[in-house]
């Protein structure tokens, strides 16, 4: 693609990046065949090389965006799926980031929608402020149905609608700390994301995971001072936010680092891991951080990722349950992690099935359940339709956001991938999980 920036807009690093990016397109439409928003409703703006155009137009004239460009680039997911499918390698993600700062910085959204996007950001990155916020959310519940019917109050009604109607007890493993490898044999050292969101919706995804690999001979640091990853703000295009969390988090598994060394940063998130993996480069221009924020993005490991690295003993049981698996886009678009959890489940003596347009969003893309919640239902229906197809008795993902998600419309269980395999190798069995066809292992 042609561009026309002059010689002190490409003076600005962001830009210049984006130019690099703008450059790299060639028009062929390939991506408009995956994007869950332009399969959906079929307008070619909400398609990445549509958005690619509004982008280009806006960056290139220097201009604040218009209402326009703001109503198809909030329509995008960030799922990344063009990102998967574009020949020419197109690097969509970092381009719309930077067009999502430019209109956090240059357009006043309308003032319910300004009211809800801070309260989000003030609110969901902070654990002691979510579960405070979903306590609340009972007292709301009741006035759904009038929200709904106002335009502007129907993200509350989506928030209303997704908090769970009880809270799990916080988990003691998300406080500071080290677990001990068991056995004679250490067989590595790695720090554990504790994170936001997650920790106060399933607080045992972490503790699972932390009771696996100590099981393994893996000792699991909780590092002090790490928090949210900074994808939730990242993704509203508050990018000082985004940025505070991403230094902070460094900060806190350098001195991890220096502590004893670490073999991983282990992420039960996908769509976190996406965020860190990408740290080196968001502070890339931060020259006091620059090279720390690499070496820990080098280090991030999704946790199937890392599993798929050890040699791992049989399984203690094999449940020959079927599992549908469902690959998140932040693990199969962002890090491009496909093979790993499937061959982990198999191995793990569980039948794994894929659902058809498995490359095809579920509609949760961090706040976007709640932002665009008639699009994200669509995809979310969409996607349970093909998950029951499979004939599957429950769903694993690799993403909190997936789990509450699908879970909201799915008649079947959905959990965590950790969770299976944690059941095969000796845990208990998870929640709402049948354990018919269990085996046990040879």
């Amino acid at each position: 693609m042609q561009t026309n920036f002059s010689l002190a807009q490409l003076a600005d690093p962001h830009v210049a990046e984006s130019e690099k990016i703008l450059r790299k397109c060639v028009h062929c439409g390939f991506c408009t065949a995956t994007c869950p928003t332009y399969v959906t409703l079929g307008n070619e703006l909400d398609s990445p090389r549509g958005r690619i155009y509004l982008i280009k137009d806006m960056l290139e004239n220097g201009r604040p965006a218009d209402k326009e460009i703001v109503t198809h680039i909030d329509r995008c997911l960030s799922c990344l799926a063009c990102m998967t499918t574009c020949p020419s390698g197109v690097n969509y993600m970092h381009l719309v980031d930077h067009a999502r700062a430019h209109i956090q910085k240059t357009y006043k959204r309308p003032l319910l929608d300004r009211l809800t996007r801070a309260t989000l950001a003030f609110v969901l990155p902070y654990p002691g402020r979510f579960r405070a916020a979903l306590k609340l959310a009972g007292f709301g519940r009741p006035f759904i149905g009038l929200f709904e019917k106002l335009p502007a109050l129907r993200p509350v009604a989506a928030m209303l609608k997704l908090a769970p109607a009880s809270i799990p007890q916080a988990s003691p493993t998300a406080k500071p700390g080290t677990h001990a490898g068991q056995g004679i044999k250490k067989r590595g050292r790695v720090a554990i994301l504790t994170g936001c969101a997650q920790s106060v919706l399933d607080p045992a995804i972490n503790e699972t995971t932390i009771s696996l690999l100590t099981r393994l001979g893996v000792e699991v640091v909780v590092p002090e001072g790490e928090g949210c990853c900074g994808a939730l703000v990242h993704h509203m295009g508050r990018e000082d936010q985004a940025l505070a969390s991403a230094r902070k988090n460094v900060d806190a598994w350098t001195r991890a680092i220096d502590q004893g060394g670490l073999d991983a940063i282990i992420i039960t998130a996908s769509g976190c891991g996406t965020t860190i993996k990408d740290y080196g480069f968001m502070l890339r221009l931060d020259l006091a951080y620059a090279d720390k924020a690499a070496r820990v993005s080098a280090l991030a490991k999704d946790i199937t990722e890392y599993l798929a690295a050890l040699d791992l003993p049989e399984p203690v049981r094999k449940p020959g349950t079927v599992v549908a698996y469902h690959s998140a886009c932040s693990m199969q678009h962002g890090q491009k992690i496909n093979r790993q959890p499937k061959e982990l489940l198999a191995k793990a003596g569980f039948v794994v099935r894929e659902p058809p347009e498995g490359h095809l969003c579920c509609g949760s893309a961090g706040t976007y359940n709640i932002l665009q919640p008639e699009i994200s239902a669509r995809l979310r229906d969409r996607k349970v339709k093909n998950i029951e197809a499979t004939g599957a008795s429950v769903v694993a993902t690799g993403n909190i956001g997936c789990i509450t998600q699908i879970a909201s419309a799915a008649k079947l269980p959905v959990v965590h991938t950790v969770k299976l395999l944690d059941w095969a190798y000796g845990g208990p069995r998870p929640e709402g999980v049948s354990d018919s066809g269990l085996i046990a292992a040879e």
